[in-house]
């Protein structure tokens, strides 16, 4: 399934498969879908930051709307990139094992694709870091109407990277040298880190926005 078919499903379609007793869409699919979710909301917010009111704020807020554009894509690219790498694990799994010479092919087998699964979620991690910091920057100056919405945008950031960190794990676990998983296990957690600091730092200022009135 490509990414354009996947993308153009109802959400009620995606929901049911999803739900449904098939590998996929699985986790890591649905991360990515709420990585794009989130830029939409961001982008929405960035693009009622517009005309004369904002007119010092509007640049930034057209750029931050391109950028979360390409994030957009970039999450539809992880989504079936993630399908791409679970049928690859499973056909790993499916290899010959009778001689040593297939253990060995299929071992081989298996690491490169537990690689290759982890790459994805952790490309998702680094998308999700760093639109966390493109929003904490112009969460300040949003339109105060929709600047929950920014901050629901920054929330669903954060879920799709603390989602993908689970994945990293999971596969993380398949892998026998531990000098490799201690490496990608350590750059997961410090993206992780950051989106929970930059998702932090955009709720403070959502917050400021929201109440300044009120002080």
């Amino acid at each position: 399934m490509t990414k354009q078919a996947m993308f153009d499903r109802t959400i009620r379609s995606f929901l049911d498969e999803a739900s449904a007793a098939t590998p996929t869409p699985g986790g890591g699919s649905v991360a990515a879908l709420v990585g794009a979710l989130g830029a939409s909301m961001v982008s929405m917010a960035a693009r009622f930051t517009q005309g004369a009111k904002y007119a010092e704020a509007e640049p930034a807020m057209n750029e931050a709307a391109a950028r979360l554009r390409d994030w957009t894509r970039d999450c539809e690219d992880m989504l079936e990139a993630d399908i791409v790498s679970f049928e690859r694990y499973m056909a790993a799994l499916k290899l010959p094992k009778a001689t040593e010479e297939e253990k060995r092919v299929r071992s081989d087998a298996l690491r490169e694709a537990a690689l290759q699964a982890i790459e994805v979620p952790l490309g998702l991690m680094r998308i999700c870091r760093d639109a966390l910091e493109l929003t904490a920057g112009i969460a300040a100056s949003a339109n105060p109407n929709v600047v929950s919405d920014l901050g629901i945008g920054a929330l669903l950031f954060e879920s799709a990277a603390r989602s993908s960190y689970l994945t990293v794990e999971i596969n993380l676990a398949s892998l026998q040298d531990e000098g490799t998983v201690r490496e990608l296990d350590d750059r997961a957690f410090g993206l992780l880190q950051s989106c929970a600091e930059l998702s932090d730092r955009t709720a403070v200022a959502v917050r400021g926005v929201i109440w300044k009135g009120r002080r």
